[in-house]
């Protein structure tokens, strides 16, 4: 039996190597999107509207993936 790689980066809408090139203001409409979308996909979940349950998923990891990132800066020393 042959096992194969899972794909992980299929269907991730930010990158960790682009995020990090954007600006804090970038990063945060990005923040302000991700969430707005997360919200209206639960919206279609609790409708039994939504099609692409995976989606939720990508999203959530997208919001803690630019998280990551701003605190990342904050906590970075200032030189």
């Amino acid at each position: 039996m042959r096992l194969w790689p899972r794909q992980r980066s299929r269907g991730s809408s930010v990158k960790a190597k682009e995020a990090r090139e954007l600006t804090d203001a970038e990063l945060r409409a990005r923040l302000d999107d991700a969430h707005k979308e997360l919200f209206n996909l639960r919206l279609q979940k609790a409708m039994h509207q939504l099609q692409n349950y995976a989606r939720m998923r990508v999203v959530r990891r997208d919001i803690a993936r630019i998280e990551t990132i701003l605190r990342e800066r904050e906590l970075q020393p200032q030189n």
